[in-house]
């Protein structure tokens, strides 16, 4: 009895022992299951980046690198792009600029008509020998044949150089007539023409060097002192600044763009200054100032009476140099100037002002003065004003004339360095001629009004003109805003003329000196 009672309860425990351990297998397999599906899903794609980056510089400098590379490709690419961007709008923009400059120059205001000029209104003239054995030479002579002592040239003037085509060119009106076939030839053997001889110019506050070629023919140098888009600096006053290179430039195409002919050709050059300035100069006192600068550049300063030191020297780079190089006019020997102080000349004092400037009736003592009082000198002067007003130049002290033709005559438009010096502002002062005395020539007004329309806009024109120089290819001559300026400043002037045609209209007073009879001929 008692046998089989402990026989089925060993019978019971091990049924309950296998019944234990089968659930205790199910529930672990459950288990199991469950912890593995979320993490088994991942595994392959840590692996593969994993994989990837293993290829790769797994220290911060190689991720940050990797990042940058990436990041640079796509910038430069941005930047390139730009880049081209740009080059394309300035490209059209100055193919659009030449067409408008073409159209302009064919303008029929551009191209009044005019007698042929007799031989007493020019500067210069060409006289036969009289010997036997020199009939078939001729000599370029002054109008003082008493002072002459004669070059020989040939007979026939196409054998001429350029230079000396220009100088029988000039009249009692102009330097050159308006699309003189000479001038492209000019300008080209100012910019590319060896030089054989340099030497200092004397006078004058800044370095200026006289440059000859082998055909005889001679250049006003002047240096590169400045970036071109540098400003001046608001603290200096206007006789403190550096003239300009470019000034130059710039100066003779807005002087030609505005129809008046009165600087001589101006072009932009790249200077060699050991091979075409110290190695032919003939100048000791030259020769003396050059030097080598610390990294190796090769500089010169000269001899002048404010800018003329190692402080202030013109250094190559280490050679190279830009600068401007202008036609000479005829020697004075042959061709006599005569200087005039402007009427409106300013102190040169940091504390005095001129009397224009505190004075309200100046004008009408310089009307009253020769040789404003007749004539065309009081309109030949506001032309000056406005090529001053608008290129901003102070530095307007004196100007020329030739002294063959007496008081009627064209005013010469030279030293031009110191005007594109500030873009960001408009000196209303320079104006004061304008304002004060309200008179202008009519053609210089029509072509001012041509200027300010869209198809003819002067900035375009300037921009046009400007990229025929040989160093646009190095940088615009003049930036953008120095051309924005321009646009702003052209609408100041024909202001000026509006207000003072209604200011003078209640009075009766004329305010245009009419040198164009037939108006609707040339503005239709």
């Amino acid at each position: 009895m008692i046998w089989r009672l402990r026989s089925r309860s060993r019978t019971i425990c091990l049924s309950l022992a296998v019944v234990t351990a089968s659930l205790y297998l199910l529930l672990l397999l459950a288990s199991h299951s469950v912890d593995l599906q979320p993490c088994d899903a991942l595994l392959p794609s840590k692996t593969h980046v994993l994989r990837d980056l293993a290829h790769q510089n797994l220290s911060p400098a190689g991720v940050q690198d990797s990042a940058a590379t990436v990041h640079g490709n796509s910038s430069n690419r941005d930047a390139s792009s730009e880049v081209r961007g740009h080059a394309d709008q300035a490209r059209k923009s100055v193919e659009s600029g030449l067409s408008k400059l073409e159209a302009l120059f064919n303008h029929p205001l551009y191209n009044l008509p005019c007698p042929p000029i007799p031989e007493e209104d020019l500067l210069l003239k060409v006289r036969p020998q009289v010997e036997a054995s020199e009939t078939n030479s001729q000599i370029w002579v002054n109008d003082s044949p008493e002072e002459d002592k004669g070059v020989p040239w040939s007979s026939n003037s196409g054998s001429h150089p350029p230079w000396l085509q220009f100088h029988l060119g000039i009249s009692r009106w102009q330097l050159y007539p308006h699309q003189d076939p000479n001038m492209e030839l000019l300008v080209q053997q100012l910019a590319k023409h060896r030089i054989v001889s340099a030497v200092q110019k004397s006078g004058g506050t800044q370095l200026k060097l006289v440059m000859s070629f082998p055909n005889y023919g001679q250049a006003l140098f002047k240096p590169m002192k400045q970036e071109r888009d540098e400003e001046t600096n608001y603290n200096l006053y206007y006789f403190s600044d550096f003239e300009r290179h470019n000034a130059e430039i710039a100066a003779f195409h807005l002087d030609r763009i505005l129809g008046y002919r009165r600087i001589p050709p101006a072009v932009g050059r790249l200077v060699d200054v050991v091979k075409e300035i110290k190695n032919v100069t003939t100048d000791r006192k030259l020769a003396r100032t050059f030097f080598t600068s610390p990294v190796g550049s090769v500089c010169f300063y000269g001899l002048c009476s404010y800018y003329c030191s190692t402080e202030h020297a013109v250094c190559g780079h280490p050679t190279g140099l830009e600068a401007s190089l202008a036609v000479m006019l005829p020697d004075l020997s042959l061709a006599k100037r005569r200087s005039w102080r402007s009427p409106w000349r300013r102190s040169y004092s940091r504390s005095k002002l001129a009397k224009w400037e505190t004075q309200s009736n100046y004008c009408a003592k310089v009307k009253k003065t020769p040789p404003y009082n007749e004539g065309t000198r009081l309109v030949d002067f506001m032309d000056m004003v406005i090529l001053d007003f608008l290129m901003s130049n102070m530095d307007r002290h004196h100007y020329e004339t030739f002294e063959k033709f007496g008081n009627y005559t064209f005013l010469l438009h030279l030293d031009n360095g110191r005007a594109f010096g500030r873009h960001s502002k408009d000196e209303s002062s320079i104006l004061a001629p304008l304002e004060q005395c309200c008179r202008i020539r009519r053609s210089t007004w029509l072509r001012l009004r041509l200027l300010s329309l869209p198809q003819y806009r002067l900035s375009d024109i300037m921009r046009a003109s400007l990229s025929q120089d040989p160093l646009h290819r190095v940088a615009p001559l003049l930036s953008d805003p120095h051309l924005v300026a321009l646009d702003r400043r052209l609408k100041t002037v024909l202001e000026t003329v509006d207000h003072c045609q209604r200011r003078l209209s209640e009075g009766g007073g004329e305010v245009i000196f009419d040198d164009v009879k037939d108006v609707a001929t040339y503005v239709g």
